[in-house]
Parts: structure tokens; sequence; C-alpha cells
């Protein structure tokens, strides 16, 4: 009877744990684990970016108290190159932490916008978060070039630099032999666009630069590591399905989209146009607007700052 009496009780007490296991930990984390731990971001590699933006800035406070801190966060780490990462929601002060990480983390659009404001060879391909109750959350990012890639459009790219630089060029005219040289050397890649055949790694500047076959992801990223290189502060612009360079000469920001200035022609015709050559967002809409409809609140300095007013 003594042994019915505990089994029994022992099966309440189970019960009764599993029922209200989330308030149990969320007791234990409070009074017993430390969760807002002191984190902090050491080891920026060589191509973290130490300007910001209006969309994301990078932070040295890995404590959120807000969804844009939450923003800045994911940012700053991508930004500094960490392949991991992990930081702790305040269990007190920012109680919707962890529901506003579940949002971030589900909102690919949002971490896409994100990943367009750091340098190309630090993008991710995808990124996963892993939370619990303890408020512990860990960004772990799946990076677009690998290490061997990085040195292969890194020796390119410098071996384009030093036969085209021109120190008696102006900026724009520089940008120009740069731009020109991407599009003469690389096509687009029309049957992985429209059929679907991958052959080339032409979503990203490896297949623009050494393949010679492009999409607009790898105009746009071989364009940015040049501009990055030449001390230019720059972003890539998207919208629904394209993407495009942003980069500011002179306090003014300019759009430069090299798959639009290299047209796909019937009889193979190699052209180089210059119609989306640093060109203000009024002309960029009086020119070309359902493909570059990009979002005026994320990337809104080519709004407040146009090349045209």
């Amino acid at each position: 009877m003594k042994k019915f009496l505990i089994t029994g009780l022992l099966c309440i007490a189970l019960g009764i744990t599993y029922l209200y296991r989330d308030d149990f930990v969320r007791v234990y984390n409070k009074y017993f684990v430390k969760t807002e731990t002191i984190v902090t971001l050491s080891n920026k590699n060589n191509y973290y970016r130490n300007y910001d933006f209006n969309f994301v800035q990078n932070t040295d406070n890995f404590s959120p108290n807000n969804i844009q801190d939450l923003y800045n966060i994911y940012y700053t780490t991508i930004n500094a190159g960490k392949d991991v990462f992990t930081f702790y929601c305040p269990t007190s002060s920012y109680k919707n932490c962890i529901n506003d990480v579940k949002y971030l983390a589900n909102d690919q659009v949002a971490l896409s916008n994100i990943n367009n404001f750091v340098h190309p060879y630090n993008g991710f391909k995808h990124i996963e978060t892993t939370y619990d109750t303890s408020g512990r959350v860990t960004i772990k990012a799946f990076n677009t070039y690998s290490v061997k890639d990085i040195e292969k459009v890194s020796e390119k790219v410098k071996e384009i630099e030093n036969k085209l630089y021109n120190k008696d060029l102006s900026v724009k005219e520089q940008i120009k032999i740069y731009h020109d040289y991407i599009i003469d050397n690389a096509k687009y890649d029309s049957n992985r666009s429209d059929k679907n055949v991958i052959k080339y790694k032409s979503d990203t500047a490896y297949g623009t630069l050494l393949e010679g076959y492009s999409l607009c992801g790898g105009y746009t990223d071989a364009m940015a590591i040049i501009l990055t290189d030449m001390g230019l502060v720059n972003y890539k612009v998207s919208s629904d399905n394209h993407v495009w360079n942003a980069v500011l000469i002179d306090d003014v920001w300019y759009h430069l989209d090299l798959t639009w200035d290299d047209p796909v022609t019937q009889d193979g015709t190699n052209l180089i146009e210059s119609d989306f050559f640093l060109i203000s967002t009024n002309k960029l809409f009086e020119i070309e607007k359902s493909e570059h409809n990009f979002s005026k609140e994320v990337y809104s300095e080519l709004v407040e700052n146009d090349s045209s007013t």
C-alpha cells in the first residue's frame, strides 16, 4: 500500500512538473542561472565594415532591449564574420525578446536585407537561429563563399586592380573602368536563370570573375568587393527578384546596376551599356521601376540623399 502511495505521489509530481515545466524553468533561470551574461565581440575579420547605416548599426550591446537591438546584433555578428555567435535575451527588461527572435529568425526578407549591408565575403547563403527558455540565443551563419573561393576571387580582383587602376582618373571614371571590365569579361547566365541549369557559380563573384558567367548576384558581389577596395561606402540593394549596388561618392548615394548594363542579345553580341551607371533614385525610377522597386525604409539613404536633388 505504501509503495502504491509513493508511486502515485511521484506520478502527480511528475505530471505537475510537466504541465508547468516552462514556469519551473523560468524560476530556475531567474534565481539559479546567470542568463544575463556579459557578451562581447572580439576577433573581427578583415572584411568587417566599421560604418553604420540607417537600417542597421554596429553595436557592442549584446543585451537587447528592443527589436532594433536584435537587428543590430545580427548585423554586427555577421559583419564581423562570425560563423557562430551566442547572446542572451534579458529575462526581465525585455520580456518579448524571444518572441521577437522567433519572428526575425523566420523573416527571410529581413535577414536578406541585413545580409546586403555586409561585405560579400561575410555574407551567408542561409542562417539558423536556435533559442531556449533560458534566453540563450545562438546565431549560426553558413557562408556564401568558402575560404578557397575567397582566396581565388581576391587574387583575381587584385590582378584586375593592378591592371586597371589609374591614379589620374576620378573616382567615377575609375569605377567606370571596372564596370566595363566586369561586363566585358562575363556574360549573363541565361541557362541558370531560365532553365535552372547550374554549371557555374554565377550567383557569386567567383562565377563572374573566374568563370565568365554571372547572375545579378554575381555582378553585384564583384562590384561590391572592388568598391570596398576603393575605400567607398557601399551596399547591395534588392527588390523581390533583383539585386544591384549602391555607393556613396562625395556624400551622395548612387545606384549602379551591371546586370542591366550587360543586356542579353539575340545574336550573342557583347554590349556594354551605361544607362544604370551611377544614377539617382529618381533617374532609376524614370528608366525602370518594376525590377528595381526596393524598400525605401530599408535603403532609406537612397531616398534621403538622392543624387538628383
